[in-house]
């Protein structure tokens, strides 16, 4: 097809099913912290077939090299998971997504410190915008921060989602399929015994347990292969702008499904992240972008 209309389509398919996980987990009577390691598990083994079926050979040696960031990268991806289905539950989707959204923001303050890259004024603006966007959508200008909590929660999973953009800075040319199961395996396996000493009872039902598998085979191991295999062959540029498709289905669904429509403060809240987040990855084309 040509101008990589597959691709793009499989970029939007991939960010419109990241969009609808808060949705399947708000109806998955579990733990959160179990929910993220089956996830992690699950889509680990589906990548695992998918490698097996195509026959792709993992290069064992880059992999050796890089493997200590590979699992620092996977245990922040878990613990990243568990936070944002915590976040779903105290502020409710659109919110939480938002601010799950300020990742980009995390990695612009990191940047001077990690790869000595000054700040300049339009990543500046973007910090200030995005913080003012938080503040918005806490609830704190209401005078009752009924949603700090979700928003700190929402919060901690960006900033644990900017770590992992920042290590993948770090992983030279391993290969994304290699990359993307020992990320999900490691977030799995690792989070398993915080989800059993921390989560309380497991109960299982048909519902549940079904919704889990989707979450785990579509939302994660399906998903993540559709995004791998589009950002291959598109632009970076072209990359950053899609994956907002994501909040976007996110708050209009939830918006539809739960009526969790956002009140003037948080439309405005969420308006300013948006265009901070959107702003900061609007880089020259020359510049290399931190792979997701």
């Amino acid at each position: 097809m040509g101008f990589k209309v597959k691709e793009k389509l499989s970029m939007i398919l991939s960010m419109v099913i990241f969009g609808t996980i808060g949705i399947f987990v708000e109806y998955i009577a579990m733990p959160t912290g179990f929910i993220a390691s089956v996830r992690g598990i699950v889509g680990a083994l589906v990548i695992l077939a998918v490698m097996f079926f195509t026959r792709h050979k993992p290069d064992f040696e880059k992999v050796t090299k890089k493997l200590p960031v590979l699992l620092a990268s996977g245990v922040a991806i878990g613990f990243n998971w568990i936070l944002l289905f915590e976040a779903y539950r105290h502020t409710g989707i659109p919110v939480a997504t938002v601010c799950y959204y300020t990742a980009p923001i995390f990695v612009i303050v990191a940047t001077p410190f990690i790869f000595k890259e000054k700040l300049n004024h339009k990543q500046i603006v973007c910090i200030g915008v995005a913080f003012l966007g938080v503040v918005a959508v806490s609830g704190v200008l209401q005078s009752n921060g009924s949603k700090i909590v979700g928003v700190l929660l929402g919060l901690g999973a960006a900033l644990l989602y900017a770590s992992v953009m920042i290590m993948n800075k770090f992983m030279g040319d391993v290969d994304s399929y290699e990359r993307t199961v020992i990320q999900l395996g490691t977030a799995g396996i690792i989070v398993l015994p915080y989800a059993l000493l921390t989560g309380g009872d497991i109960v299982f039902n048909t519902k549940s347990a079904l919704l889990l598998l989707v979450v785990g085979v579509v939302h994660t191991g399906f998903a993540y292969l559709l995004y791998f295999g589009a950002i291959k062959k598109l632009k970076s540029q072209t990359v950053a702008i899609l994956s907002y498709i994501d909040p976007a289905s996110a708050i209009i669904l939830s918006s539809v499904v739960f009526m969790q429509l956002p009140t003037l403060y948080e439309f405005v809240g969420v308006v300013l992240i948006m265009a901070a987040a959107i702003l900061s990855e609007s880089r020259k084309k020359e510049k290399a972008e931190l792979n997701t």
